[in-house]
């Protein structure tokens, strides 16, 4: 497989789960997930992680699957090369995957005393890969390995700390989030 088409399936096959924190930040609000609920002195996720903007991320991933699938074969057919149509089993595993890796990470952040918004490097950029990419492996196991290749995966690995920090930064300046990791 050539770089620029490992590069493009590699993106193209995360999109559904690149989009929902970003959607949650924009729907969000609302009730809290955890409820107000403490563990030790520290709450168990935070008001940043609520009910209505884990909805909304989820709905943004499957929503975008469902449009990328609608043109996977004429985006297929300019490129020269195949890209994922998503089976909707495979959509709901990269887009639950990805929140439910984001409420993880708040999870460990406070559990190691990090504040709402705090940095926490390595697991703010990797977090929703960590738990997307097994959950849609379990979910939907042939159409996982036949897309996610190991060199596609190490595209996702490389490639999405990089989008990651881009976008927040872009968000920041936005004035969409109030800092810029």
């Amino acid at each position: 497989m050539a770089v620029l088409e490992t590069v493009v399936i590699a993106f193209w096959a995360m999109l559904p789960a690149y989009v929902p924190n970003n959607a949650a930040v924009l729907g969000g609000g609302g009730r809290p997930i955890d409820g107000g609920r403490t563990m030790g002195d520290a709450r168990l996720l935070g008001d940043g992680k609520t009910w209505r903007g884990t909805a909304a991320g989820i709905t943004a991933g499957l929503v975008l699957a469902g449009v990328l699938t609608f043109f996977a074969d004429d985006v297929s057919s300019v490129l020269g090369f195949a890209v994922p149509a998503f089976e909707p089993l495979a959509a709901l595993g990269l887009a639950a995957g990805a929140m439910l890796g984001d409420i993880l990470a708040s999870f460990l952040k406070r559990r190691t005393g990090r504040q709402r918004g705090a940095m926490f490097p390595g697991l703010d950029q990797l977090d929703f890969v960590v738990v997307s990419l097994p959950l849609t492996a379990l979910l939907a196991t042939q159409w996982f390995f036949t897309w996610f290749t190991w060199d596609v995966i190490l595209v996702v690995v490389v490639l999405t700390p990089i989008l990651h920090v881009t976008t927040n930064m872009i968000a920041y300046k936005l004035g969409l989030k109030n800092e810029p990791w």
